[in-house]
C-alpha cells in the first residue's frame, strides 16, 4: 500500500491501461495501480502507440472521485502535478516543467505523458477515472518529429512508489480545498507566463502568449484576435522559457 494505493507489478502485459479498464468495469475498488515492466501494446493519447521498453515506467492508476464529468480535466492536471513531484524527487536539480495538459518536459524534450480515461455513471458523475502514465527512465524511445529525454536509470518501482504517495497527497488536498490549489501548483510547475506557444485545436493551429490556467483548468492564450480559453488541443511548440 502506498498512500492508500495497491500496487500490482507484472513482468509483461499488453497494456496496463486496458487491463485496469477491464478491472474497473468489473467493479474493482479505487486505489488499484498496475505496473508492467514491459508492455507489448502500450498506447498514448489520440490512439498513438507508446513504446514501452523495459527499464521505463508504465503504470495505470484507478480512482473513483465523487465528482462530475466537468472535473475530469482538473484531475488530469492533478496527476501531472504529482508526476512532476515524483520526477523532481528522483532527479533533483533537473529543469522539469509541465506542458498543458499532460506532459512532463525538460528543455523542450518529452520525459513523460499521461493518458486520462474516464467512464461516467447514469447521472453524469465519474464512475471511474484511470491515469495511464509512461515515464522515460532508462530509455528515451525515438518519436518522429519530437525531442525526447530520459530521467535516468532509476528503478521503475521506486518512481511508482513516490508517484502514488504524491498522488494521494494531491487527491487529499483536492478533496479538502477544491481545484484552486491544484491549479496554483500546476502553474508553478508550468511554462512562464508570456511564453509563446502554438496549440493544435481542430483544423487550425492557434498561436498566442500563455497567460496561465482558467479557473476550470482551461489553457489561457492571448492571441492576435484577443484572449481565448481552450479545453482541448495539443501544444505543438515548447514555451520560450521554462522554470523548475
Amino acid at each position: 500500500m502506498r498512500g492508500g494505493f495497491r500496487l500490482q507489478i507484472h513482468d509483461s502485459l499488453p497494456s496496463t491501461q486496458s487491463l485496469l479498464t477491464e478491472r474497473a468495469e468489473r467493479g474493482e475498488a479505487a486505489g488499484l495501480a498496475i505496473l508492467a515492466r514491459r508492455q507489448t501494446a502500450g498506447r498514448g493519447r489520440a490512439g498513438r502507440a507508446w513504446n514501452s521498453q523495459a527499464g521505463n515506467l508504465h503504470i495505470s492508476i484507478l480512482i473513483r472521485p465523487m465528482a462530475s464529468a466537468r472535473d475530469i480535466a482538473g484531475y488530469a492536471l492533478l496527476a501531472a502535478v504529482a508526476l512532476h513531484d515524483a520526477a523532481r524527487h528522483h532527479a533533483p536539480g533537473r529543469a522539469l516543467t509541465l506542458k498543458w495538459p499532460n506532459d512532463l518536459m525538460e528543455s523542450g524534450a518529452k520525459l513523460a505523458g499521461i493518458l486520462s480515461e474516464a467512464a461516467l455513471d447514469e447521472r453524469g458523475g465519474i464512475a471511474h477515472l484511470i491515469f495511464g502514465i509512461g515515464v522515460n527512465l532508462a530509455h528515451a524511445p525515438v518519436v518522429e518529429g519530437r525531442a525526447v529525454a530520459a530521467l535516468g536509470a532509476i528503478p521503475p518501482e521506486d518512481v511508482a512508489a513516490t508517484l502514488l504517495e504524491r498522488l494521494a497527497h494531491w487527491l487529499a488536498l483536492r478533496e479538502a480545498g477544491g481545484f484552486a490549489p491544484i491549479r496554483a501548483a500546476w502553474m508553478e510547475r508550468g511554462p512562464e507566463r508570456g511564453s509563446r506557444m502554438t496549440l493544435r485545436h481542430g483544423d487550425k493551429p492557434v498561436t498566442g502568449s500563455y497567460e496561465g490556467l482558467a479557473e476550470d483548468g482551461g489553457l489561457l492564450l492571448a492571441t492576435a484576435g484577443g484572449p481565448m480559453v481552450f479545453h482541448a488541443g495539443e501544444v505543438m511548440e515548447r514555451p520560450d522559457a521554462s522554470r523548475d
